[in-house]
């Protein structure tokens, strides 16, 4: 008989791994993913892009997400994954749904689904993906894949796709599914997403990247969970946290992110957790400046210090 992963339901502190900071060979990925595993991480996260234009005109993109899933989850045994988060842009919704059962499996169980509108212009025309209409694209995407994941068949027919009858078989390894985190807390997208995801996640420059904000930014979602028809924190709150280590010197990937927003300091983040935690937050997700095998290990300890206390 398989053994799936058992999800825990504490506070869980997750790790993301490089997107362009600099050139990442896939061994070293696989490296930061096992040390993550040793190092007391809940969780570790790819993000979904496929280009960006970095400052003096190099052009760089990550790893295949899904791809990339599949390799970390087959070199690991206990920690949650899932991509931070997946644009339904860049699959037909029923094949995003696919290679999320495969990933599931391969995982034992381990999958988080986080999925999102996008928004890098840039990989959408560099790919050939259409820009417009985003939400409204997600929209009747994200009917579809919930459908699939969680019942195993959609029936569907919007402006943007269709299918006829789809039946997505194998399926996820969990009954009911991966868990859904929604990517974005617009209005627009909570309407959309909170009747029906497990848990909901912001960037840490959409929220400044402090305890405070979080809290005000959490009080408002959990009024629109309550109006969506959701009980009181049915769905997890859940943030990514940006962690600045001696060293660092910035976090090189979108010119979106707020550079008035300051950093965690590592000697700080047991303390911020700490806030965090008190301030509702379920799940975070932190991103190292630098991101480094060594620097995975230095904030485990970190980790671990705010367990201990």
């Amino acid at each position: 008989m398989t053994a799936y992963y058992v999800r825990a339901v504490a506070f869980r502190v997750g790790v993301q791994l490089p997107e362009v900071e600099r050139a990442v060979p896939w061994s070293e990925m696989v490296a930061m993913a096992r040390t993550a595993e040793n190092a007391g991480f809940d969780s570790i996260w790819l993000g979904d892009h496929l280009l960006y234009d970095l400052p003096g005109g190099e052009a760089r993109g990550p790893w295949e997400v899904w791809t990339a899933l599949a390799g970390l989850a087959s070199v690991t045994e206990r920690v949650e994954l899932g991509p931070f988060v997946a644009s339904t842009s860049f699959h037909a919704p029923a094949m995003l749904a696919k290679l999320a059962a495969t990933v599931d499996a391969i995982s034992g169980g381990r999958l988080i689904l986080g999925l999102g509108a996008g928004w890098n212009r840039r990989e959408y025309t560099a790919y050939g993906f259409p820009y417009d209409h985003r939400v409204s694209r997600f929209e009747e995407a994200f009917t579809i894949i919930r459908e699939l994941v969680r019942t195993g068949r959609s029936d569907f027919r919007g402006t943007y796709y269709e299918v006829d009858d789809c039946v997505l078989d194998p399926g996820p390894v969990r009954a009911g599914g991966p868990p859904l985190m929604l990517g974005s807390v617009s209005p627009r997208m909570l309407r959309i997403g909170l009747p029906h995801v497990d848990a909901w996640n912001v960037w840490w420059s959409d929220y400044g990247n402090n305890a405070e904000n979080f809290a005000a930014l959490r009080a408002r979602v959990e009024e629109a969970a309550e109006q969506a028809g959701r009980a009181p924190g049915e769905v997890e709150a859940t943030a990514a946290v940006l962690v600045r280590l001696p060293g660092g010197t910035g976090r090189l990937t979108a010119d979106t992110d707020d550079p008035a927003v300051q950093p965690v300091l590592a000697s700080d983040l047991a303390e911020h957790l700490r806030a965090m935690a008190d301030a509702g937050a379920a799940h975070l997700q932190l991103v190292l400046d630098p991101i480094t095998v060594e620097s995975i290990e230095a904030v485990g300890e970190a980790v671990q210090e705010f367990r201990d206390g």
